[in-house]
């Protein structure tokens, strides 16, 4: 997996490249808090390349949902696919987050 990461004023876009599995957890974590350390008000996960997910990938979803909870910080989900969207469905999580069809609904919607 991929990470890249652009600051929209007080927003971090976070672009998932590939699988969030067990093998990208930890590198997923450690940059959630790396941004959460910088005190940014919100997070947006571009899942829109996002491959799969696995259960250690959805383990770290509910995971960094918590701690940006946790340290006021808000989260929303973007570019979910088809099949992503159906993964939350169905393991009965898609009400856990806040997520949106566009990149761009996902900042807008910290103004």
């Amino acid at each position: 997996m991929k990470i890249k990461t652009q600051n929209y004023n007080d927003v971090a876009v976070v672009e998932l490249q590939g699988e969030l599995d067990s093998d990208s957890v930890e590198l997923f974590q450690n940059t959630i808090t790396g941004i959460i350390a910088t005190h940014k008000a919100g997070i947006v996960l571009d899942m829109s390349d996002a491959g799969f997910i696995d259960s250690a990938g959805l383990e770290q979803l509910l995971s960094v949902r918590d701690y940006c909870n946790e340290n006021n910080c808000q989260l929303r989900l973007a570019g979910l696919d088809e099949t992503l969207t159906k993964i939350l469905e169905v393991t009965r999580l898609a009400n856990e987050f806040e997520c949106y069809a566009e990149l761009a609904e996902a900042v807008k919607s910290f103004a």
